[in-house]
């Protein structure tokens, strides 16, 4: 099952169909909100009955993301080998947990306007909660997870860094700086969450290029890590981390540029493509 917000309404996609959820269920589930993810499993049964005729074409365009406003936004850093390693830093022994504010994110093929010429990439894998999680056990980490799809952790790197202890919040929270989408694609789509694609291009050029099968803490252990401090909400967004390439560790540092599209993919989840402003 894949899961998209059209014209600010939940729909089920098929290919390059879709069918108004709130529509085709008389009412039953609400069209934006956190209902359908509250009632996941309730969803994913209904759907699962829907008939062939009642999908209909969309345009991307109109896809936005498909939680628009999460109730709490965590992200991990240094989550990948490859780029703790870039970072010249140690592989933590826990997860690095730091939050971005849910004004912060937008959709797939929005345009995010550049706030400055200090603003990083960050490719990843995006975990969105389906059930309530609260103090929930790493072994039974994905009951809790609706789906997955794919993000963008922009950041401003001197507002990031700035001041004698970083402030990790603000930097990563202008408006626009957590693209998600396109899709909330369930797990029984995903044949392996542990081995899947990674990356981001401007143009032509290779920005970053990864697996999730370098992640140092898997979905299931964040989630068991975070739900044992604080629970963990339907709708909530987990930014699972980003692999090596990013801009602040290269030499010299090189950050976006006006006037491009970033696009972003994980593989069989889709691709973002948000042009820079």
């Amino acid at each position: 099952m894949r899961i998209s917000s059209i014209d600010n309404r939940y729909h089920v996609i098929a290919g390059d169909t879709a069918v108004d959820i709130a529509e085709a269920s008389n009412g039953r589930f609400a069209p934006e909100g956190f209902d359908i993810y509250e009632r996941w499993t309730e969803l994913a049964d209904w759907v699962s009955t829907l008939p062939a005729d009642v999908y209909h074409p969309f345009g991307p365009a109109r896809v936005g993301a498909p939680v628009a406003m999460p109730r709490q936004v965590f992200a991990i850093g240094l989550n990948y080998r490859d780029h703790a390693a870039e970072s010249n830093l140690p592989e933590p022994d826990a997860p690095l947990v730091f939050t971005k504010f849910p004004t912060c994110i937008t959709g797939p093929n929005a345009a995010v306007t550049l706030p400055s010429g200090n603003v990083d990439w960050e490719v990843e894998l995006v975990a969105v909660i389906g059930k309530r999680a609260d103090r929930a056990a790493e072994d039974h980490g994905w009951d809790y997870v609706a789906g997955l799809t794919v993000g963008q952790d922009l950041s401003e790197r001197k507002v990031q860094l700035a001041g004698p202890a970083p402030q990790f919040g603000l930097g990563k929270s202008f408006p626009g700086f957590g693209p998600i989408g396109p899709a909330v694609v369930t797990l029984d789509e995903i044949p392996d969450p542990g081995n899947l694609a990674i990356g981001c291009s401007l143009g032509d050029e290779v920005l970053q290029k990864g697996n999730t099968s370098d992640l140092i803490f898997a979905v299931p252990e964040l989630i068991a890590r975070i739900s044992a401090i604080c629970p963990l909400l339907p709708g909530d967004v987990i930014f699972t981390g980003t692999p090596a390439g990013v801009g602040a560790a290269r030499t010299p540092q090189r950050f976006l540029p006006r006037d491009a599209t970033l696009v972003s993919y994980v593989e069989g989840l889709g691709e973002l493509r948000n042009p820079l402003v």
